[in-house]
């Protein structure tokens, strides 16, 4: 989406290999961590993003801790089993996806753009592409997983997409 406006530049490109620490309790912190991490050392604008399943009847879990909801190694298999488990007597399967994105440019100016999706978490999982959740997330409106839909389809109605939608529409309008 952005790179006819932009020149994007990778963390490898940029040398960054460790792990950036995600210590924020909320998706917009760990976004804004992230962005700020890239900012601090080269001083270039940046934009980086943090996702999360959020869970009615779970309070929001997984959350801000959806990667590593099983544990620390960030096993997605091992994150939709327990997910499963703990909605295995509820009838509310709500949930939704959502992405929060940091822009800082070059001013060190901040700002952060969010997309969702609303859904259903499924009892089973169903389709193979896609990653995460997606094997066990409806978006409404659909009758198929994410992980069952072409990355095209997905593209166009995901959390990642709207929040890049944003960003991108900011940056146009500069």
């Amino acid at each position: 989406m952005l790179s006819n406006s932009c020149n994007i530049v990778s963390l490898s490109d940029l040398n960054i290999t460790e792990d950036i620490p995600e210590t924020g309790h909320t998706l917009e912190e760990n976004s804004r961590i992230k962005a700020r991490y890239v900012f601090d050392k080269h001083a270039i604008p940046v934009f980086a993003d943090d996702s999360g399943l959020l869970v009615e009847a779970l309070n929001g879990e997984p959350g801000v801790y959806s990667a590593r909801y099983a544990g620390p190694e960030k096993d997605n298999e091992k994150n939709i089993d327990l997910l499963l488990k703990k909605l295995e007597r509820t009838q509310n399967r709500k949930a939704k996806f959502k992405t929060v994105i940091t822009l800082i440019e070059e001013s060190g100016s901040e700002f952060q753009f969010e997309g969702s999706i609303h859904g259903t978490i499924i009892k089973n999982r169903k389709g193979n592409g896609g990653f995460g959740y997606d094997p066990i997330f409806t978006p409404n409106g659909y009758n198929s997983t994410f992980a069952e839909m072409e990355p095209k389809e997905k593209n166009k109605v995901s959390h990642r997409f709207k929040a890049a939608k944003k960003l991108m529409m900011h940056l146009t309008n500069k």
